[in-house]
């Protein structure tokens, strides 16, 4: 590689990384002074000056005069050494070395091709972190590029970021396969322990189908409708609980949509997942009984001490009331804050009447 070719290859990385020029040339700086060390047994820090109207690469190795150059320490010159390169050189001084313009080119050469693209691709790889983290709690595109048993790692459309998907944040109905393009919920952007950067993305969380609703319902996206409180059962169920301060406004209407277009692509985008678009009541009997939705309620018996609820349901609704595994229960009992105790009509009668 020739002058000519570094200055071309150099602006290509420019537009090609979209980064800074002064980054690019940081790390050409670092990568040079790594190299020189390498050829020379040198250690000197490195500036450079780029002529690129007359491809041209000056540079300087500079280094700080010391007594006695210790181990481990950068950058340092011996002051016995110093005094080959000017002979006026003191402890405590930097001398400057200019190094000749053959060497520069062929390190440079060296440098382009490894240092230099490793340290870029580190600082894009920063930059698309710094972006994921300004998209946490928001829905992006990503194609499927690996299963693993414990997880599933997708790209990021747009950003060559690798995401983690956990299989604790996938619904249990759901499968993925290699080049699939899916939404996900970014969930949380982290360093692990090893200080690799982690973005991890979620298709379970609650926040998932909280966004699939702002996207699909505009009285939620200009706040006319406002969530009050979401709750999710992955593959199986959510509930959600909505209001407005206009009392001119059909909240759950609007989140159902004409003929229910609405909260039907919802479902579909949750593969079948049953969805309860629930009314919120400051009253918490009516809104026990709004939230154990499909099922009727004949009587709530509240303890707000306690926060709990003794429920009421007509004898034949018991199991639709409770749900599978309990899980109607234990979402309205999510949704709503309280626990809640579910008796069929007539053990309540025969206790009462006992």
């Amino acid at each position: 590689m020739n002058n000519k070719d570094f200055f071309a290859a150099l602006d290509e990385l420019e537009k090609s990384s979209k980064l800074d020029k002064d980054m690019i040339l940081s790390s050409l700086e670092h990568g040079l002074s790594s190299a020189l060390k390498k050829e020379t047994g040198l250690d000197r820090a490195v500036s450079l000056q780029l002529y690129p109207e007359k491809f041209e690469i000056r540079c300087v190795a500079y280094a700080e005069v010391v007594e006695e150059e210790t181990e481990g320490e950068e950058h340092k010159i011996s002051l016995e050494e110093a005094r080959k390169i000017n002979p006026d050189a003191k402890v405590g001084e930097i001398v400057r070395e200019i190094i000749p313009p053959e060497q520069v080119s062929r390190i440079a050469a060296q440098t382009a091709s490894q240092v230099v693209l490793q340290k870029i691709n580190d600082a894009k790889k920063i930059m698309a972190h710094d972006e994921m983290t300004k998209r946490e709690g928001e829905l992006v595109q990503a194609i499927v590029r690996r299963a693993e048993p414990t997880a599933t790692y997708v790209e990021i459309v747009g950003t060559q970021m690798e995401a983690i998907l956990p299989l604790n944040e996938q619904p249990f109905n759901e499968k993925y396969s290699v080049g699939k393009q899916i939404k996900v919920y970014v969930k949380k952007v982290r360093v692990n322990p090893k200080g690799q950067q982690q973005v991890i993305v979620s298709r379970a969380d609650a926040g998932y189908v909280k966004k699939l609703f702002e996207i699909e319902v505009p009285e939620i996206r200009s706040n006319l409708v406002k969530i009050k409180n979401i709750v999710r059962e992955a593959g199986f169920r959510t509930k959600l609980s909505v209001y407005s301060e206009d009392p001119n406004v059909d909240s759950t209407g609007a989140c159902i949509g004409p003929k229910g277009a609405r909260v039907n692509a919802i479902v579909s985008e949750l593969n079948g997942e049953k969805v309860d678009v629930i009314l919120y009541s400051n009253d918490p009997s009516e809104y026990i009984t709004r939230a154990l939705s499909p099922a009727k309620v004949s009587m709530v018996r509240l303890n707000q001490t306690e926060n709990q609820a003794i429920v009421v349901v007509p004898d034949d609704k018991l199991s639709l009331a409770i749900g599978k595994n309990g899980q109607n229960a234990k979402l309205a009992a999510r949704l709503t804050g309280y626990k809640i105790d579910i008796k069929p009509y007539t053990q309540v009668m025969t206790e009462i009447e006992g």
